[in-house]
């Protein structure tokens, strides 16, 4: 059995834990062991059953096989990444039973797909990726890396989102779009042409309203 500690301890990784305690119900050789979280007001505390251990850097003092990242924000999500993959750590992806995932999709390490997704043909989801509960995406798209769909988001077919964009709850994405990295897609948008790197586009149909500063 491949002892998994969660990094966070907020909402996503109750959904995180969740998503663990199903697939070993199917036969899956995971557990989930506890969380580390650097908010010390949650030290002690159990969450969905499990135990938070203590922050995040003291994660080398634990025995364990595994990891996986759940956490929201996509740019603390990768800071996280690259420093524990750095360290050598396996970085676990988490994917709900429910899903429906052609045999020809590629999902990158530490990616978190949630209930009711739908992943179609010939498309790649890149690292640290979250796609949330019940968003679609269709053929061919690209996904980059520390990427959020939220969840109700839809995307066409031939879709390129770039690294660390965040499309907002309920957005559609027409097909052969291409939105940059790092940018910002508004809740309920539909996005039907490009959309430049480091932007927030809000509305329907989709404009740019302002830049978003680099972190």
């Amino acid at each position: 059995m491949k002892k998994v500690i969660v990094i966070g301890a907020g909402g996503h990784a109750h959904v995180i834990v969740d998503i663990l305690q199903r697939v070993k119900k199917k036969g899956t050789q995971t557990q989930p062991i506890g969380f580390l979280d650097d908010n010390q007001d949650l030290h002690g505390k159990e969450i969905c059953g499990l135990p938070v251990l203590g922050n995040i850097n003291g994660l080398s003092r634990i025995s364990h096989d595994a990891i996986i990242i759940a956490i929201g924000d996509n740019h603390t999500r990768m800071d996280l990444y690259n420093r524990l993959k750095n360290k050598g750590e396996e970085i676990l992806t988490a994917v709900h039973p429910s899903t429906v995932i052609a045999s020809d999709v590629t999902i990158g390490s530490g990616s978190m797909i949630c209930a009711g997704v739908v992943i179609n043909p010939r498309s790649v989801i890149g690292n640290n990726v979250i796609l949330n509960t019940g968003c679609t995406i269709d053929h061919h798209n690209h996904m980059g890396d520390h990427v959020h769909i939220a969840p109700g988001v839809h995307t066409g077919g031939n879709v390129k989102v770039g690294n660390g964009t965040l499309i907002g709850i309920g957005a559609t994405v027409i097909s052969e779009c291409k939105i940059g990295d790092w940018s910002i897609v508004g809740a309920g948008a539909v996005v039907h042409r490009d959309i430049p790197n480091r932007v927030l586009a809000v509305g329907v149909p989709a404009r740019v309203i302002r830049s978003v500063k680099a972190e």
